[in-house]
């Protein structure tokens, strides 16, 4: 059960990333002038989806103290990385973000190291 609360974290941290940025790229760039600014977040911040987002991060709190009650901190924290690859899969495939070697190169060591701390349980 306690891998499950790894992947409850996980799943709604990475749907709130990828739920955010769909939907400011909706609404454009945050303008210069500061009263623009507030205008421009507030709007965002009432945004059904932004606040499904920022529930999501709700709820992503509740699975990690969940898996804080089956592992260690040392043990189960390298799989939060799991989320930057999955952000990265999603940026490439929903919003056309560039691959870069560099990026493929970090994923890869995030996945190695997420492999070596697994073990170590």
């Amino acid at each position: 059960m306690g891998y499950f609360y790894i992947f409850g974290t996980i799943f709604f941290t990475v749907y709130g990333q990828l739920v955010l940025k769909w939907r400011i790229l909706g609404v454009g760039s945050l303008p210069d002038a500061t009263f623009a600014k507030m205008l421009f977040l507030m709007k965002l911040l009432f945004d059904p989806f932004i606040l499904s987002g920022f529930i999501s991060a709700f709820i992503a709190s509740f699975f990690w103290m969940a898996a804080m009650t089956k592992f260690d901190l040392s043990f189960a924290y390298p799989f939060m990385s799991g989320s930057f690859v999955l952000v990265f899969f999603f940026s490439v495939f929903l919003f056309h973000e560039p691959v870069t070697w560099e990026k493929v190169i970090g994923l890869l060591l995030i996945v190695a190291g997420i492999a070596v701390t697994s073990r170590s349980m």
